[in-house]
C-alpha cells in the first residue's frame, strides 16, 4: 500500500511531490464530466514517468487483435478508449527554460482534488537560476453544467525575480496509445486553423471514423489588468498562442484558457468548426468565474443526494467520497449510447469498454444516486445492443435467437480476445437479466419489460438452453467448459454460480412473460412476432429448471464453485508468505490455475444476488468456508464481501473489506493504479455502505433497513431515491431515522417495525 495523500473530509492532497508515484497521482487527481475527461497530467508537461491521457466517451477504436494463436469465434479487434487531444497543454519558459518538474527542483508543492467542487489544484514553488522566487498556481475543472467545456487558469507570482517569462497554451492531436498493439497511431492527421478569436485542431479516427475537434481561447494579463498579446502558430497537428512578458519583484501574470470539446457523437464533422467558434464565443462572453460558478452548482446539486456522510473514520468517509466522484464524473445517465469504463477517463487499461461490472455493480449506484432514469438510459444502453449480442452467439454455433452479450464491448460487438473469457465467462449473460430485475424490484417501472426488457431475456433464456447438454451420467443438465467469476480457474465443468443463475433467468422470465400476456396481451403479441416466440419454448426452459445440476458437497453441506473444486489442496490465504501476493504478479499461471484461491466473489456472488434464496446459516456457512481461500485480486471482491459480512453480523471483516474496496485506489493496494483507478468497483464501495452498513433491500415492493455500522464510527447519514421519492437515513449505534424529503407517503422498515414516513 501507498500511504503518501492526506486524508480529509472532502479533499485528495498530495503535500509535497512524490515523483517515484507520479503515475498514481495522474490516476488519482483524474477529472472528467460525463462527456470527456482525463488524468492529472501536469499542464506545462513532464518528462518523467508519466502517461497522457485525455478520453471521450464513446470514441474508440478496433485495435487488431493479438494472440499467438486464432480460433473460430475470435473476436476481430480489442476495442481501445482512445488517448485524444492534448487539451490542457500550458507551456511555460522562464529565461528561454522550460519549467519541467522532472528536472526543476521546487518547493511548497501541493496538489488537491476538491471533491465538493470538482477543482483541481496544483501549487509549487521554484527558484530560477537568476534569483527570486517564482510561485505558480493552477486550477483546471471540466465543466459538469456544460459537457462540452473545460477551463484552465495559471496564476505566476514574483518575489524577488526579474526576467522573461512565456506561456505558451495549446492544442495538440499528436497523441499515442500506450497500449496500441502494433505502435499504431489511431487518429488520420489533423486539421487545424487560428484567427484572432480562437485556435482550433481537428481529428478523424482511423476505421470508426469518429471526429473530436477542441476549440481554445486563451487571455493573459499582468497584474490582473495589462492584457498580453499573444501570437499565435498552426503546425499540422497543433495550435499554440504565445504570451511574452517582463516580470519584476512582486508582480503576477495570469494566464486563462477556456476549451470546447466536440465529437461527432453530438455535433457532425461538417458543423463542428462552425459549432465550435459559435461555443468558444458563447463561453469567452459567459467567461471564466461563471463558467466556474455553474460547475460548482452542478456538483452540488449531485452532492445533495449522492453524498455519504460517516462520522469518527475519517479514511472511510474520504475514500466513499472519492469513489461517489470518480463515478458521478464518468458517467452522468444523460445518453444511452454511453456506459461505463471499467478506467472511466482515468486510463488506457481494459480498453475502456463495458463489463458486466455495469449490471452487477453499477446500477444499484445510480438507482439510488439519481433520477431513475440514469438507471434506465444503462438498461436501454444493452438493448439497443441485443442485434449485436445475437449477432455474437450466431458466431459460437447458437441459433433461433439466442443472444450472448459480450464480455467487453464499445458497440454491442464482443472485441476481448483471451478465449478463457471471451467463449467461457458467460455467467455475464445472466447479469443482464438480472440487472432488469434489480432496477424493476427498485423503481416498480415494470414498462421496460414492454419496452426491451423482455426481449433481451427471451434471447438470453434461448443462449442458456443450447448452452446446457444433459448428462446421463449425472442425470441432469450440466454446463462444459466455463469460467465463473472467479477468473483463477478456466475451462471447469458446472460453475455452481454459472448454472444457479442460468436457471433463475429461465425462472424470472417465465414469470414475467405470464404478467405480460395478463396484463398487457396487445404488446406482448407484438413481441412474440418480433422473436418468433413459440409457447412451447418455456416448456423447454422448465425442464432444464428441475434438471439443472448445481455441484454440492454432502459432509461440509456446501455448494462446490465447480466440479473437482475438492481435488484441490485447501489451504487459506494466511498460509501463504505475504511475498506470494498478490498472486497475479508473483504466481505463474498455471500454479494459480492449480491452486484453491479465488480471485474474487463466485459462489458467494450468487448468494450476494439472491439473498432471499437462502438461510443466515446457510450463506454463513459458504461464507466461512471460501472468504479464507479469497485473495481479494479483483477490485469486483471486496465490496460484495462486506456486504454478506455485514449481514451477517461480522463486523470486523465488514471494516475491513469495506476499507480496502474504499481505499482501493487511493492507497494502491493491488499496486496497480498507475493505469487507471477502479471505477466500477467503486459502485461496489457505496454498496458497501448502503446494502451492507445501512441493510437496505427491497422485499415485497417495500424498502427495510436493517442497520449495523462498524463499531469505529459514530454515525452514517446518506440520502436515496425510491420510487418517486427522496429520503435521508440517518444512523447511529442506537438509532436509525429516516425522513421523507420530497414525495408522497410511503411506509418503511427499520430493523423489521413499519414506519409510515409523511413530508413534515
Amino acid at each position: 500500500m501507498k500511504k503518501y495523500l492526506i486524508e480529509d473530509a472532502w479533499c485528495i492532497i498530495e503535500d509535497g511531490f512524490h515523483p517515484e508515484f507520479q503515475e498514481v497521482s495522474e490516476s488519482i487527481f483524474s477529472l472528467g464530466n460525463g462527456r470527456f475527461g482525463g488524468r492529472g497530467n501536469f499542464e506545462e508537461g513532464y518528462s518523467g514517468k508519466t502517461l497522457p491521457g485525455a478520453y471521450f466517451a464513446g470514441v474508440y477504436y478496433p485495435d487488431v487483435t493479438r494472440v499467438g494463436w486464432w480460433k473460430n469465434g475470435y473476436p476481430e479487434y480489442f476495442a481501445k478508449v482512445l488517448n485524444g487531444v492534448h487539451w490542457i497543454g500550458l507551456e511555460i519558459k522562464i529565461d528561454g527554460e522550460k519549467l519541467d518538474l522532472a528536472t526543476t527542483p521546487c518547493t511548497h508543492f501541493r496538489r488537491t482534488l476538491d471533491m465538493q467542487q470538482g477543482l483541481l489544484q496544483r501549487s509549487f514553488e521554484i527558484s530560477p537560476a537568476s534569483g527570486g522566487t517564482l510561485s505558480f498556481a493552477f486550477e483546471r475543472f471540466c465543466s459538469m453544467a456544460d459537457p462540452d467545456v473545460a477551463c484552465i487558469e495559471l496564476r505566476i507570482n514574483s518575489t524577488g525575480f526579474t526576467g522573461r517569462l512565456e506561456v505558451t497554451p495549446f492544442l495538440d492531436f499528436d497523441v499515442h496509445n500506450r497500449d496500441a498493439n502494433y505502435g499504431d497511431q489511431f487518429w488520420i492527421a489533423a486539421k487545424t486553423s487560428q484567427d484572432e478569436t480562437h485556435a482550433m485542431v481537428s481529428s478523424k479516427t482511423k476505421k470508426t471514423n469518429f471526429t473530436v475537434s477542441s476549440f481554445m481561447h486563451t487571455a493573459t494579463t499582468l497584474n490582473d489588468h495589462i492584457s498580453i498579446p499573444s501570437t499565435g502558430k498552426r503546425e499540422s497537428k497543433k495550435v499554440s498562442n504565445h504570451f511574452e512578458a517582463e516580470i519584476q519583484d512582486g508582480s503576477s501574470l495570469r494566464c486563462r484558457k477556456l476549451v470546447v470539446n466536440l465529437n461527432s457523437l453530438y455535433v457532425a464533422d461538417a458543423d463542428q468548426p462552425s459549432e465550435g467558434k459559435r461555443k468558444l464565443s458563447e463561453v469567452v462572453q459567459k467567461g471564466y468565474d461563471e463558467i466556474k460558478r455553474e460547475h460548482i452548482e452542478a456538483w452540488k446539486d449531485i452532492w445533495d443526494t449522492a453524498d455519504i456522510q460517516i462520522t469518527g473514520d475519517l479514511p472511510a468517509q474520504q475514500g466513499i467520497r472519492f469513489n461517489i466522484f470518480q463515478l458521478w464524473q464518468t458517467y452522468t445517465g444523460k445518453d444511452a449510447r454511453l456506459n461505463i469504463g471499467p478506467k472511466g477517463f482515468t486510463g488506457e487499461k481494459y480498453g475502456g469498454s463495458t463489463y458486466w461490472d455495469t449490471e452487477a455493480y453499477c446500477i444499484p449506484f445510480y438507482l439510488s444516486t439519481g433520477d431513475a432514469g440514469v438507471a434506465r438510459n444503462l438498461l436501454v444502453y444493452r438493448y439497443l445492443h441485443l442485434p449485436k449480442a445475437i449477432e455474437n452467439a450466431s458466431k459460437l454455433g447458437f441459433s433461433d435467437g439466442a443472444a450472448l452479450y459480450p464480455m467487453v464491448t464499445m458497440n454491442g460487438e464482443e472485441c476481448h480476445n483471451e478465449w478463457e473469457i471471451t467463449f467461457e465467462e458467460i455467467h455475464r449473460n445472466g447479469a443482464m437479466v438480472y440487472a432488469i430485475y434489480d432496477y424493476i424490484r427498485y423503481t416498480g417501472d415494470t414498462s421496460y419489460l414492454l419496452e426491451g426488457g423482455l426481449e433481451v431475456m427471451i434471447s438470453i433464456c434461448r443462449f442458456w438452453k443450447q448452452r446446457v447438454n444433459y448428462s446421463r451420467d449425472k442425470n441432469a443438465w450440466v454446463m462444459l467448459g466455463v469460467t465463473g467469476p472467479n477468473e483463477y480457474e478456466n475451462n471447469v465443468n458446472n460453475n455452481w454460480y454459472t448454472n444457479y443463475i442460468a436457471r433463475w433467468c429461465w425462472q424470472y422470465t417465465i414469470e414475467q412473460i405470464k404478467w405480460a400476456a395478463e396484463n398487457h396481451p396487445v404488446e406482448w403479441e407484438t413481441i412474440q412476432e418480433k422473436l418468433n416466440y413459440q409457447d412451447g419454448e418455456s416448456d423447454d426452459w422448465r425442464e432444464r429448471i428441475k434438471g439443472i445440476y448445481l455441484p454440492f458437497d454432502e459432509t461440509r453441506s456446501v455448494y462446490l464453485q465447480q466440479d473437482g473444486f475438492l481435488d484441490k489442496e485447501l489451504q487459506p490465504v494466511k498460509a501463504l508468505p505475504s511475498s506470494d501476493l498478490p498472486l497475479n504478479q508473483k504466481w505463474s499461471w498455471d500454479r494459480i490455475l492449480r491452486s484453491c484461491y479465488i480471485k474474487q466473489a463466485d459462489v458467494l456472488q450468487g448468494m450476494y444476488f439472491f439473498e432471499d434464496h437462502f438461510e443466515a446459516d446457510t450463506v454463513r456457512r459458504h461464507f466461512e468456508f471460501y472468504e479464507p481461500m479469497t485473495v481479494h485480486e479483483s477490485s469486483l471482491s471486496p465490496c460484495v464481501h462486506a456486504i454478506l459480512a455485514s449481514r451477517l453480523g461480522m463486523k470486523d471483516k465488514a471494516t475491513e473489506m469495506y476499507h480496502r474496496t474504499a481505499r482501493l485506489d487511493l492507497d494502491d493496494y493491488n499496486n496497480d493504479t498507475e493505469d487507471g483507478l477502479h471505477i466500477t468497483s467503486m459502485a461496489g464501495t457505496w454498496m458497501s455502505v448502503v446494502r451492507g452498513f445501512a441493510g437496505l433491500r427491497v422485499i415485497r415492493d417495500e424498502l427495510h433497513f436493517e442497520p449495523s455500522i462498524p463499531d469505529e464510527w459514530d454515525g452514517l447519514a446518506f440520502t436515496v431515491h425510491f420510487r418517486g421519492r427522496i429520503m435521508k437515513i440517518a444512523i447511529t449505534k442506537d438509532e436509525c431515522e429516516v425522513v421523507l424529503r420530497s414525495g408522497s407517503a410511503i411506509p418503511v422498515f427499520v430493523r423489521g417495525e413499519r414506519r409510515e414516513l409523511n413530508i413534515e
